[in-house]
C-alpha cells in the first residue's frame, strides 16, 4: 500500500472522526455494479480485503484509509455518432423531412440506452488517507477531478466536509526556478534530473527535460532568459522521490528500498499485516515530509476567515 500520486487537502475545521463513525457513514454510499441502463456508479469499498464483512475503513495508529470505486460503461463517441447519422439519414429519406436538434437529441438518448447493456465496463479505485490530528486528507490521484469525486461523495456521506486544497504563500514556480538557479533546495530536498520549463510570455513555449543535468549551461541559459520551472523532480532524505508541479500535485512517488524493506519486515507473513505495515510507514513518512515540503515552499497560505 504505497501511494503513487498525492493531492493534499486541508481540513479547515476540526472534525470528530473515528473509524467506527466513518465506517457507518461510508456504508450509506456503497459501491454498486453498473446496471444495464446505468452509465456509471460510484461508492465506497473496503480498502483491504473483500466480502460483505470487510470494513470500509482501515485504521492504523491515528490514520484512516478509505477507498472509492467507480464503474463506468465505455461507449465510444464515434459509435454513437455513426449510429445516429445512420438513423437520421434513414428517417429523412423515408419521411422526406428534416430531423432537427430536439429530435436528434432524443434519438441519441435512445441509441445510448440500446447500446449500454453491451458496453464494456471499466473499474477504477481511488484511495484516500485521513490524518485527523494533522488536519489533512491525502488522495492518491493524479487528477483533481478524480480527487474531487471522492471528496464530494465523502461529503455526502458525512453530511459536511470542511476541506480545501492545500496552498502555499509563494508561487511554486518562483521557488522551483530559484532552486534550479542555485542548484540547491532546502529542508532535506534535493534536485534530481527532470524539469519542465515554460516561457513566461502568454504564448511562450514549454521545454521538458528528462535525465538531464539541471545545472547544465543549456538549462541555466533558459532560466537566465526568463523561463520558469513549472515541474521538478526531487528526492527527500533518501526516503522518497517524486515529481512536483506548480499546482502542488505530487506524482511518480517512489518510496526508497529502505522503507519498503522495513515495511516488509514489520508486516510479517500475513498479507493484511504487510498492507497495514506499508500504509502505516507511508503515513508516518508523509506527516514528517509534508511540513518540510510546505516550509521549503514558503509556508502554508491560510485564507482569511479560516
Amino acid at each position: 500500500m504505497w501511494f503513487r500520486n498525492l493531492l493534499v487537502y486541508r481540513l479547515t475545521q476540526d472534525i470528530d472522526l473515528t473509524a467506527e463513525t466513518l465506517d457507518a457513514a461510508l456504508a450509506s454510499k456503497p459501491a454498486k455494479p453498473c446496471t444495464h441502463q446505468e452509465m456509471a456508479t460510484y461508492g465506497f469499498v473496503a480498502p483491504f480485503g473483500k466480502g460483505a464483512d470487510a470494513p470500509l475503513v482501515h485504521a492504523s495508529q491515528d490514520f484512516l484509509l478509505i477507498a472509492a470505486r467507480k464503474e463506468e460503461r465505455i461507449l465510444p463517441g464515434s459509435v454513437v455518432r455513426d449510429a445516429l447519422k445512420e438513423k437520421v439519414d434513414e428517417i429523412e429519406a423515408a419521411e422526406m423531412r428534416k430531423v432537427y436538434k430536439k429530435e436528434r437529441e432524443q434519438l441519441k438518448d435512445d441509441i445510448v440506452q440500446s447500446f449500454l447493456p453491451r458496453a464494456f465496463i471499466r473499474k477504477g479505485v481511488t484511495f484516500a488517507a485521513i490524518a485527523p490530528k494533522q488536519g489533512l486528507i491525502l488522495v492518491d490521484a493524479s487528477s483533481t477531478k478524480r480527487a474531487e469525486d471522492l471528496l464530494s461523495t465523502l461529503r455526502e456521506a458525512l453530511g459536511s466536509l470542511p476541506v480545501r486544497p492545500l496552498n502555499v504563500k509563494m508561487a511554486p514556480t518562483a521557488t522551483f526556478t530559484d532552486w534550479m538557479k542555485n542548484q540547491q533546495a532546502s529542508n532535506g530536498l534535493h534536485l534530481l534530473d527532470e524539469c519542465e520549463l515554460r516561457d513566461a510570455h502568454e504564448d511562450g513555449g514549454t521545454i521538458r527535460c528528462k535525465r538531464q543535468d539541471l545545472g547544465s549551461d543549456e538549462i541555466q541559459n533558459h532560466l537566465a532568459a526568463g523561463m520558469l520551472a513549472t515541474k521538478l523532480s526531487l528526492a527527500w532524505e533518501d526516503k522518497l522521490s517524486l515529481v512536483i508541479d506548480d499546482k502542488l500535485a505530487l506524482k511518480r512517488l517512489r518510496f526508497e528500498d529502505l522503507l519498503q524493506d522495513q515495511a516488509a519486515e514489520d508486516g510479517g507473513d500475513d498479507a493484511l499485516g504487510q498492507l497495514d505495515a506499508s500504509f502505516t510507514l507511508m503515513m508516518l513518512t508523509f506527516v514528517e515530509f509534508l511540513p518540510q515540503l510546505i516550509e521549503a515552499l514558503g509556508g502554508e497560505e491560510i485564507p482569511q476567515g479560516i
